[in-house]
């Protein structure tokens, strides 16, 4: 049972109103992989709730991080990952039911370096929307660096090509999914290898940020949004991201 297929890294931060549907969600898809062992792997970043206790109580592996940076949370997991194929996804979020075989088969394949997803909020509004294209619009540079691609919420590789690539960037404490997606693609170009993104069915993420902060505090905010954008911001990431819940 040491001979995994997949690890599932999930950063979490008090994170107890979903971590149960994120792990339930990735439990259907590996029906779908019957033949292959998945380990899921919680981070558990300064939880201060019952995320630990609902993580183990779905079978969840846990490791502990106190960083206020995600990409250093993410690469702890993937570091102590037991997988060869490794799949990151936010705690807020479902893979659909046909994820890891869909994974699986491009890997295996040897025509994908590893790639991300599509996601889908699980409400939109005009707020919402509006907000998603003025993001879209600001990480044009990034995105056209990519080859046009646009992915975010779930990212998969080989464990072999996250350590060739020394991770996701540490010195970033935003956009690091967008930064690692451009680095991973250039990775692939080097091997002749695509980069891939599942479309269809979406991954649903929450509207949580929206919930908290409203449909349109992004736009009215737009200084902040910029330097969160940034990457580089961390008192604009902590006011964000890291000190809210």
């Amino acid at each position: 049972m040491n001979d995994y297929t997949f690890t599932i890294v999930i950063p979490t931060h008090n994170e107890e109103k979903y971590i149960a549907k994120c792990i339930k969600a990735v439990r259907r898809a590996e029906k779908n992989v019957p033949d292959d062992n998945v380990q899921i792997l919680v981070v558990l970043n300064r939880c201060t709730d019952r995320t630990e206790e609902i993580a183990r109580k779905y079978g969840a592996d846990v490791i502990y991080n106190s960083d206020k940076c995600l990409s250093k949370i993410r690469n702890a997991g993937v570091k102590a990952a037991k997988g060869r194929f490794i799949v990151t996804i936010d705690a807020d979020s479902m893979m659909p039911y046909n994820a890891l075989s869909k994974i699986k088969s491009m890997l295996e394949s040897n025509e994908y370096i590893g790639g991300g997803a599509r996601p889908k909020f699980e409400r939109m509004s005009l707020g919402i929307l509006i907000t998603e294209i003025y993001i879209v619009l600001k990480l044009l540079p990034i995105i056209k660096k990519s080859g046009g691609i646009l992915s975010a919420t779930m990212f998969w590789f080989r464990k072999t090509d996250f350590e060739l690539l020394g991770g996701f960037n540490e010195e970033l404490v935003s956009v690091e999914d967008a930064d690692f997606a451009k680095r991973l693609k250039a990775l692939g170009d080097s091997k002749n290898m695509k980069y891939g993104v599942i479309k269809k069915p979406s991954v649903i993420t929450s509207s949580r940020k929206f919930d908290e902060f409203g449909d349109w505090y992004l736009l009215k905010n737009r200084d902040l949004t910029k330097a969160i954008l940034t990457g580089y911001n961390k008192k604009a990431a902590d006011k964000f991201y890291y000190d809210v819940r």
